[in-house]
């Protein structure tokens, strides 16, 4: 009997301890806290798009010195690097050669004073009756044959003291001295002149890009060689055709380059503004990479719960990011306090971006009673009290 009251009263007790420990579970429940993290509500802007363009610089214009015949060099008066001007001497030959030349034109021009005189002569026979038309124009056909002859004899002449004397035909700088005194040339040429005032830059832009490029636009020109800083160029060709293997048009860009401190072969960075867009811009802190992958998300608050939005990023625009697609202008992104929450509760501080303007400002001053908590750099704002800016 006494057994059985104690199992009853163990019970009792062992029921009672049961349900405090129901109840002080739930108490424990009731007091874990929401994660708290702090959204900032993003919008549409007019964001400039910039096409970024990479290539290697080209000469302007480029010209090869060489002989139309092999022939030795005499002399070379310049060498790689070197600055030279239009008409400058470059390069001596030997004048071998110059003497037989010479003596087909004396020749042209003997022959040339014979036919002259013979022609004459049958000129005014005929014009006494001493001769006949057939005549004359047998020997206006020689005359006109010996001034030809004479001719081509001064033009092989010339050709060979050019070719003696080589002359720059551009202001420039020599990039290339195959040969030296002495040596026959070739089939390389015995320099090379570049001019590079002004410098090209020949970039590849996409079909989609091809209507936003037109001749004149303003370019935006760096160099690694000079780390930042920018040069201005223009662009002053776009191809007509689209090559098949890229599907890409050729477009030029040159740079003036008065002081000659762009030199070809140097790597180029192109920036073209192809007009504006209205787009999504979120802060830097909004974005975060999915680990071993390209992939970028955006934490986006809604009804009380945070999803996981993946999107396409466009340009960095200082500490923020311009988005191309993912997220809806309106919508309010966790600034901070992310983690692998996505579709949990969570505790919300509103922030409000200090640069973004007023309509930004009147959006959460519109919702105050929905959304009390709202902050402006760090800030809460006490929206109930109507006075714009007034921190509590």
């Amino acid at each position: 009997m006494k057994f059985r009251k104690f199992a009853a009263y163990a019970f009792m007790a062992s029921a009672m301890l049961m349900a405090s420990c129901s109840s002080e579970e739930k108490k424990v429940e009731e007091k874990v806290e929401k994660p708290l993290v702090k959204v900032e509500t993003v919008v549409s802007q007019s964001v400039d798009q910039i096409g970024n363009y990479t290539a290697t610089t080209e000469a302007d214009v480029v010209n090869n010195i060489t002989t139309a015949m092999p022939n030795r060099i005499k002399a070379i008066y310049v060498d790689e690097g070197q600055k030279v001007s239009k008409g400058q001497r470059l390069v001596a030959l030997d004048d071998v050669n110059t003497d037989s030349y010479e003596l087909q034109v004396a020749n042209a021009e003997a022959n040339l004073k014979n036919v002259e005189i013979n022609y004459n002569r049958a000129v005014e026979l005929y014009k006494i009756g001493g001769g006949t038309k057939q005549s004359v124009e047998q020997m206006e056909l020689s005359l006109i044959n010996a001034q030809n002859a004479l001719a081509s004899a001064k033009r092989a002449l010339q050709n060979v003291k050019e070719n003696t004397v080589l002359t720059s035909p551009i202001s420039g700088v020599v990039t290339a001295r195959n040969y030296d005194a002495g040596d026959m040339t070739g089939q390389l040429p015995i320099l090379t002149i570049a001019q590079v005032q002004p410098v090209k830059i020949v970039i590849n832009v996409s079909e989609s890009e091809l209507s936003k490029v037109n001749n004149g636009m303003p370019a935006v020109v760096k160099f690694d060689t000079y780390a930042d800083e920018e040069f201005a160029g223009k662009v002053t060709m776009v191809a007509p055709t689209v090559d098949v293997a890229t599907r890409t048009f050729g477009v030029e860009v040159t740079v003036a380059n008065k002081d000659n401190r762009i030199l070809p072969g140097m790597f180029a960075r192109v920036e073209l503004n192809l007009g504006t867009m209205e787009h999504v811009v979120v802060p830097d802190k909004a974005v975060v990479k999915q680990p071993g992958s390209g992939n970028y998300y955006v934490y986006v608050y809604k009804d009380g719960k945070v999803s996981y939005n993946q999107v396409q990023l466009g340009q960095r625009l200082g500490d923020k990011y311009e988005l191309i697609s993912g997220v809806e202008s309106g919508s309010q992104v966790v600034v901070s306090g992310q983690s692998r929450f996505s579709g949990v509760p969570v505790t919300v501080r509103y922030v409000l971006d200090p640069d973004a303007g007023s309509s930004v400002y009147k959006l959460c001053e519109k919702f105050h009673r929905v959304f009390p908590n709202c902050f402006v750099g760090g800030r809460r704002i006490n929206f109930r009290k109507r006075k714009k800016g007034q921190v509590i």
